[in-house]
């Protein structure tokens, strides 16, 4: 399972280490990314895992207030076809880094 977080940069740092520090989250694969370049303002994580990754993932990001209860979100999930679009570019760059450095040592 996929899924894109969109991030506002202001919430970057708060975002990434509860997903980071998260059990069952940080097992995941996690990519955070800079948006400008695909007509989103912020950052984007890119998590590629289970769905009960995912799924704690959406409730790690909520902000409780001190009785539990949900005021908000670091993050939104981005849906349909600009999760699609930041999904298939964060892969090409893998590839292309993957392909850079297989010919670095081979």
């Amino acid at each position: 399972m996929e899924m894109v977080l969109q991030i506002k940069s202001e919430n970057l740092n708060k975002a990434r280490d509860r997903l980071l520090k998260d059990e069952i989250v940080n097992r995941a694969s996690l990519t955070f990314k800079e948006t400008s370049g695909f007509g989103v303002d912020g950052y984007a994580c890119y998590i590629s895992g289970t769905d009960e990754q995912l799924n704690r993932a959406l409730k790690v990001i909520k902000v409780k207030d001190d009785k539990e209860n949900v005021t908000g979100t670091l993050a939104e999930k981005l849906e349909d076809n600009k999760a699609r679009e930041i999904i298939r570019k964060i892969k090409e760059e893998e590839d292309k880094a993957s392909e850079g450095f297989g010919s670095f040592l081979g």
